[in-house]
């Protein structure tokens, strides 16, 4: 076998195992979404009969629609407060040389080597201890430490990708650091900024193995309904909703990537 022969065997070979790889990791989303719409009362694959009553029933169960409401308030503060730190942390990591810099990045990412339920099984002892309320304040923050560590990322591209030149050039026109910072440098990471904040809401509304431990009956979010209701069901709703959530999730990242570039924002290709 030549040289050339074996380097088209291997393309072919790479290619037919990473196809492999997508069929395997894809197969159960097709299972699920297929048995989405079963028409009997219990998950069969392959379904009996046709049938959209599931959603139906996911969209109109009422311990979901609270879970989606709340999840809603817990994301749209969580990921909002995480963009406003985590701004000001990428900034002052980034920009500025300061005694344990490195600790306080390390902190800051600790979230995404830690397991969640551990840190939402921390949370939980910690306000017991300090005899402190379940209530949205703890969700919000369980979400904010655990969503940080992915705003940080996306903020620390766009701040790589910035031309230091402009901040310069606008302190050397006599422009305080806070004022160079509000109209030079956070204008130019708006991408950065919005993709910070999808990623974050996207996680955040997503989160169930801390939440588990944080919420209550009052402010449990969807996917926490989700599992005290598999615990009583075996119907297809929960199929439904996770056809929902992986449609909606899809969506948002595509039109993402489509508007923002994700893989520039994240630095998996280099930016042009």
């Amino acid at each position: 076998m030549t040289g050339s022969q074996y380097e088209k065997w291997l393309g072919i070979s790479g290619r037919l195992l990473v196809a492999l790889i997508l069929v395997f990791v894809l197969l159960p989303t097709v299972v699920v979404t297929l048995s989405s719409f079963s028409s009997t009362s219990v998950l069969f694959f392959p379904p009996k009969g046709w049938s959209l009553r599931w959603f139906e029933r996911a969209v109109s169960y009422n311990d979901f629609k609270q879970g989606f409401y709340a999840g809603l308030i817990v994301t749209a503060w969580a990921s909002t407060l995480a963009v406003v730190i985590g701004t000001t942390m990428a900034i002052a990591i980034t920009r500025y040389e300061f005694r344990f810099k490195r600790t306080l990045e390390a902190v800051l990412l600790s979230p995404l080597f830690i397991p969640h339920f551990t840190i939402g099984l921390g949370l939980l002892m910690l306000v017991a201890q300090l005899d402190l309320g379940r209530g949205y304040p703890l969700v919000i923050f369980c979400h904010i430490v655990l969503v940080l560590p992915f705003v940080l990322r996306s903020l620390f591209v766009s701040l790589h990708n910035l031309e230091l030149r402009l901040e310069h050039a606008a302190a050397s026109l006599g422009a305080s650091p806070l004022r160079v910072v509000w109209t030079v440098t956070l204008p130019l990471m708006i991408p950065g900024l919005f993709g910070g904040w999808l990623f974050a809401a996207i996680l955040s509304f997503n989160e169930f193995t801390a939440s588990m431990f944080v919420t209550t009956q009052a402010t449990q979010t969807l996917p926490v309904a989700m599992y005290n209701y598999v615990r009583e069901f075996a119907d297809p709703t929960l199929a439904a909703i996770s056809v929902i959530y992986i449609a909606v999730t899809a969506t948002l990242l595509i039109l993402a990537n489509r508007f923002l570039g994700l893989g520039r924002v994240l630095n998996v290709e280099a930016s042009r």
